[in-house]
């Protein structure tokens, strides 16, 4: 139970935790999260900004061994249930708990005031186990976190962000239609309609690009809102794959980032935002050369 932002490697210490006890009782491992996140129902403006899609969540969860994932919806109804309502309703009639894992920060129900010894205490009268995890440390002995691998892709740092996830990050989704703008630049792009109105990375990117060929394409990638075309904040990710031309629409990829190059700007015009993107793919091209995997 938990929110799973990132599935980094401390969700997954965990969740390698889930497995065992679910072999070893033969029994389905299932993953409780929450959409939308809790802070941002409460604060949508202060709330901090997602690493992944709910759907690139789920394809990490299932990764990782579990069998069912349930997607409770976070509402006003929701959060005013009290914890012990929560376990009740939620936890036992609704998914007849066996055993149940949580970390040692997580806390649940109206007011936070569910806990780990909550759990204990109503899992003893109710007929469940449970078991807490403790926090897992990188080399440097800090916390592995979601708040962690935020903090490092708001600054850009991806190799850091490799470290603490276990894996290149990136997101996954459609090809939608565009506006063109890219093709006529001299620089077509993949376009990626992106949810979350803000995301944790930001800016532009070497990338690799999976699912349009047997082997992953080196690419440009760019994640924001595109000041100098567009003034309506939506965000887009946007893509050119280097050296390849072919009909990407409504096909599903995964865009990885390697390295961020700069962050977004706004410019005075078309000629300069083309020279810009020459200047970024021409950095990619030197970085693919220097043999980076």
């Amino acid at each position: 139970m938990g929110n799973f932002d990132g599935v980094h490697r401390g969700h997954q210490a965990l969740l390698a935790r889930l497995r065992a006890v679910a072999a070893a009782h033969r029994l389905p491992a299932y993953a409780l999260i929450f959409e939308p996140h809790p802070r941002e129902f409460f604060d949508p403006a202060g709330a901090p900004p997602r690493i992944q899609l709910l759907r690139d969540k789920l394809e990490a969860l299932r990764a990782h061994g579990v069998t069912h994932a349930v997607v409770e919806h976070f509402n006003a109804r929701f959060a005013a249930q009290s914890a012990q309502t929560f376990v009740e309703r939620v936890l036992v009639d609704g998914l007849r708990v066996r055993w149940m894992l949580i970390g040692d920060d997580f806390r649940f129900g109206r007011g936070r005031s569910g806990d780990f010894t909550l759990l204990q205490k109503e899992g003893a009268r109710l007929g469940f186990k449970v078991e807490q995890q403790m926090m897992i440390a990188n080399a440097c002995g800090a916390r592995i976190s979601s708040s962690a691998v935020r903090a490092a892709l708001t600054s850009g740092n991806l190799d850091t962000a490799r470290a603490l996830l276990g894996r290149a990050y990136g997101i996954s989704g459609h090809v939608i239609h565009g506006e063109k703008r890219g093709r006529a630049l001299g620089f077509p792009t993949l376009n990626l309609r992106i949810a979350p109105a803000r995301f944790a990375l930001a800016g532009i990117c070497v990338a690799r690009v999976h699912g349009l060929a047997r082997e992953s394409l080196p690419a440009v990638a760019s994640l924001g809102v595109r000041p100098t075309v567009d003034d309506s904040g939506r965000i887009l990710l946007e893509a050119h794959v280097l050296d390849w031309d072919g009909d990407a629409y409504g096909a599903r990829v995964r865009i990885e980032f390697l390295k961020k190059l700069r962050d977004e700007e706004k410019y005075t015009g078309l000629d300069a935002l083309r020279a810009a993107i020459a200047r970024d793919v021409e950095q990619a091209r030197a970085f693919f050369d220097n043999d980076h995997e």
